[in-house]
């Protein structure tokens, strides 16, 4: 047998091994981050910039004092009810906007316009609007989200293939079923990945909003820990809301899709 016959008969390597692989690469992507962090709050003075182990410390203490559970679920709560009226919102609207080409026309440059507004400008609207309330933050997630959804939507309605429904005309299929046979599967991943930008922009843009309109939330965690200069509290609330939003992402969100598209085949 020659040499490139005995590479071809070696075995490939067995998932088990490859997702291992990963592992050991996210675990040293994470040391290296580690490594430089410490490296970086050895340069400086603590209070402007703690270490790994102040932060992990002040995690601790947050923790220990049950505020973890009050701040963090105030806000990701807000951020879920901003995000689900978006999506209440914004699908039927996208969808409309994607079938009908006079009325995407006429409201294709609002889009673009609503995208660039900032998120501090819809949170001094919401202040002036609704004060120190939920309503708030709920409503910035809201005008943050509703346009990533519109806009996902809208562009899978469009992708939608001509010749299937010719074929449903031709068949006479209803109405309903033409939404749900056609249309729906076509606009579904097109919606989440709308829904996963809504859903990350959301819980950054509800800190804005909580800083300035709020007496509870991680963001009003956050400026409290800076104005009394503790920097320790303000990277652990911060990383613990990174934490919770890659969970949501990862645990919910990208499992809902996989099952939802488990007919599809990777390249």
């Amino acid at each position: 047998m020659s040499a490139s016959d005995a590479q071809i008969a070696l075995p490939a390597p067995s998932a088990g091994f490859a997702h291992l692989r990963l592992i050991l690469q996210r675990l040293a992507l994470a040391l290296l981050f580690l490594a430089l962090w410490q490296f970086a709050a050895s340069t400086v003075p603590g209070y402007l910039f703690p270490s790994p182990l102040a932060t992990w410390e002040a995690f601790l203490r947050i923790w220990k004092d049950g505020s973890i559970g009050l701040h963090l679920g105030v806000t990701m709560y807000r951020v879920t009810v901003g995000f689900m009226i978006a999506a209440v919102v914004g699908v039927p609207l996208g969808i409309l906007l994607g079938s009908s080409k006079k009325i995407g026309e006429f409201f294709s440059p609002v889009l673009p316009v609503m995208n660039s507004v900032s998120s501090a400008i819809w949170s001094l609207i919401a202040v002036v609007w609704f004060g120190l309330s939920n309503m708030t933050p709920i409503f910035v997630c809201l005008m943050t989200g509703l346009p990533l959804i519109v806009t996902n939507v809208w562009q899978g309605t469009r992708n939608v293939n001509a010749e299937w429904l010719e074929l449903a005309r031709s068949v006479r299929m209803p109405a309903h079923k033409v939404f749900w046979k056609i249309y729906i599967p076509a606009i579904l991943p097109f919606f989440f990945s709308g829904a996963r930008l809504a859903f990350g922009f959301g819980a950054r843009v509800s800190l804005v909003a909580e800083a300035l309109g709020s007496s509870a939330g991680v963001g009003y965690m956050i400026v409290r820990s800076a104005d009394l200069l503790q920097m320790s509290n303000v990277f652990a609330w911060s990383i613990l809301l990174i934490a919770t939003i890659a969970a949501v992402d990862g645990l919910i969100i990208r499992p809902i899709e996989a099952y939802l598209f488990r007919w599809r085949k990777e390249a």
